[in-house]
């Protein structure tokens, strides 16, 4: 059996003893073998390999899970949580920009804006969303909907999954910068709630202009930080091969981002990470901001305005005594 193209480079031995299990049940099938409980233990042994491996992934490991092709991307998890769900295209300005989702629909019976980058699935999605990365014209309909979202008390729902925000020329020429900070500001301007997960990569200001949130949640194996590990090795050291101690020093896993402050809480991953048991990832993502917005929508709309202000300013505050 040849090895999947999807497989990462730590998982050979996962994949190997999966490999196993399909030919004994394929054998069991066809040639009316009993191998119930060889399969048995082999299904032990690959759950005890799994947690193990999962349990001690490193940085740069941490961030090919969170960039794996297979995880449930932006789409998945609006197609399962959300009901009755809207696409809303444009931005009043300019046009539409697919890399950046939006629209309304219900959430566990409350009604509920809906932002979020999609990646996409395979060569055509992913040619058509853009990978992933918005243009300004995304960012100003995220603002768009932030405001529809605030005119009519709906709160927001953001998924992040983006390398960065898209770096071309045209891009540039329509005001990228000045969109994303619009966006971040355009978060801390509204009285409803704002809930944001990293879904996968959380890049630069592409990701801050959605995750400005009150609450900022993250899969226990994606990514968040100010540059991608391959653009701090380019800048630090001039070198791709430097890859890996520039994600050590990113800091960019849920688990450093949560012992910082940076985000509120981590969701836990199924065993093997999101890709292996989407639905299971999808349901967890759920609940945890389920939980987290039956907490804010508890509150007064001065007093989640202020309090997300509030909390942005105290990590800038706590930057700045550090230095």
């Amino acid at each position: 059996m040849s090895k999947n193209t999807d497989t990462l480079d730590f998982e050979k031995t996962i994949f190997e003893i999966e490999s196993k299990i399909e030919s004994l049940k394929y054998m069991a099938k066809n040639e009316e073998i009993d191998v119930s409980q060889e399969i048995l233990r082999l299904q032990g042994k690959l759950e005890r390999h799994m947690r193990h491996i999962y349990n001690h992934l490193t940085p740069w490991q941490k961030s090919q899970v969170a960039r794996h092709p297979q995880r449930p991307h932006c789409l998945d998890y609006i197609n399962y949580l959300i009901e009755d769900f809207t696409l809303l295209c444009g931005d009043r300005l300019f046009g539409d920009d697919e890399a950046m989702v939006g629209g309304i629909g219900r959430f566990k019976g409350v009604s509920v804006v809906v932002i979020g980058q999609e990646k996409g699935h395979d060569i055509e999605s992913r040619i058509k969303y853009n990978f992933g990365m918005a243009k300004p014209e995304g960012y100003r309909k995220a603002q768009r909907l932030m405001d529809m979202a605030d005119k009519f008390g709906m709160p927001v729902l953001a998924f992040v999954d983006t390398s960065g925000a898209f770096p071309g020329i045209d891009a540039e020429a329509r005001g990228q910068a000045e969109a994303i900070a619009s966006s971040i500001q355009k978060c801390l301007q509204i009285h409803t709630p704002i809930i944001s997960v990293v879904i996968g990569e959380g890049g630069s200001g592409g990701a801050i202009a959605i995750a400005t949130a009150n609450r900022v949640l993250m899969l226990e194996h994606s990514i968040y930080s100010v540059i991608s590990p391959e653009g701090c090795a380019s800048i630090l050291w001039r070198s791709a091969d430097k890859v890996k101690e520039a994600t050590e020093a990113l800091k960019l896993t849920a688990q450093d981002l949560r012992k910082l402050g940076v985000i509120d809480e981590i969701i836990a991953e199924p065993i093997g990470g999101a890709h292996r048991n989407r639905e299971q990832a999808i349901e967890r993502v759920g609940d945890a901001m389920h939980k987290h917005l039956k907490e804010l929508m508890g509150q007064s709309k001065e007093d989640i305005k202020k309090r997300r202000t509030e909390k942005f300013l105290r990590m800038g505050r706590q930057l700045a005594e550090s230095k």
